[in-house]
């Protein structure tokens, strides 16, 4: 049997096309990971930890959601966990509203992270799986950190991943040369290396979207996804099966397992907003991992990646996944 490679020591022997990982970012992302296996062990406890539920007084977070619990234990386990060990300058999180800046007794380091602390908490209490999203942006240089640093476009992250809680917890992660899955070993308390090169199919016969927003659709996406449920008699001529897991990090896993298309589009209910994720939590690091394994990510008109944020908290319409069913998809935006 081959050895085991752990997360640490992938990170030691790792090179980039630039070279090795940098100290500091290597460092970061094991502490990263260290706070994913703690968040996997209080949802792993679920109601024997009595972390089930909303959270006190139903409080919301920025986005005007109810938090779970889980979600602010989560928050709290990931900025506990890095804000003393001189790797970062800041970090965001979608469920508060500014910056949290490493405190001034501590060393700041050259990184800003980005994180999602536990994506589809919806799914908590009824024992379907969730996860962490994160991002990893280097500091523009200058003293002092402020908003406006975090807001470089998906194209400039250093390191992006998600730790998905679910039968197993996998950690599946970027550095910008190709994507890597680990898998943590309970008994070895550690996340060991289970696949890499990770590559998602170009084609696919699977879409996931939630069907209950049809009605507020707008013309492109009911065009696609019409032609895919007209199955062998449509323009398709072959089968679609469809997915919803209203979790974007269980969707995005399975698609990078075995292929498949996310949208989750702009609809009339809220014309004012581009779309419902958040560009900076959910988009740009999960649209990362995709086209590191191989896929794309648009809005429909333009890669996502691309955009230059304007504000922290800003939402943006999402397809991702096998590389040619998010363009058949996108070329439906363009001009006739």
């Amino acid at each position: 049997m081959a050895p085991k490679i752990s997360l640490t020591r992938y990170l030691v022997e790792e090179q980039r096309v630039d070279g090795s990982i940098p100290a500091q970012l290597r460092l970061l992302l094991e502490v990263v990971a260290r706070a994913c296996k703690s968040i996997s062990l209080a949802v792993n406890k679920g109601a024997l930890g009595g972390v089930l539920g909303v959270a006190e007084a139903e409080s919301e977070n920025i986005q005007g959601e109810i938090q779970k619990k889980l979600d602010i234990i989560a928050n709290d386990v990931l900025i506990e966990a890095n804000e003393w060990g001189g790797h970062l300058a800041a970090m965001a999180s979608e469920e508060m509203e500014g910056i949290h800046v490493v405190p001034n007794r501590y060393p700041q380091g050259e990184y800003l992270l980005l994180f999602d602390p536990l994506d589809g908490s919806s799914n908590i209490d009824v024992n379907v799986s969730i996860g962490t999203i994160f991002s990893v942006l280097r500091k523009p240089e200058g003293a002092g950190v402020s908003e406006q640093d975090f807001l470089q476009a998906g194209a400039k992250q250093v390191a992006a991943g998600y730790c998905i809680y679910g039968p197993q917890t996998t950690l599946v992660l970027t550095v910008g040369d190709g994507v890597a899955m680990f898998t943590l070993d309970r008994e070895q308390g550690s996340f060991v290396l289970t696949q890499e090169n990770i590559r998602i199919p170009e084609d696919t016969k699977e879409f996931a979207i939630n069907m209950s927003n049809m009605r507020h659709w707008d013309e492109p996406v009911k065009r696609y996804i019409d032609e895919c449920l007209l199955g062998k008699t449509g323009p398709r001529g072959k089968d679609f099966n469809m997915r919803w897991i209203a979790s974007m990090v269980a969707d995005v896993h399975r698609i990078l397992t075995r292929g498949g298309v996310f949208l989750y589009p702009w609809d009339k209910r809220e014309p004012e907003k581009p779309g419902k994720l958040r560009l900076m939590y959910e988009a740009n690091p999960m649209g990362w991992i995709v086209e590191q394994a191989g896929g794309a990510a648009s809005t429909g008109t333009q890669r996502i990646l691309d955009i230059q944020p304007e504000k922290l908290h800003q939402r943006v319409s999402v397809i991702l996944g096998s590389k040619n069913e998010v363009e058949r998809a996108a070329s439906y935006f363009a001009p006739v």
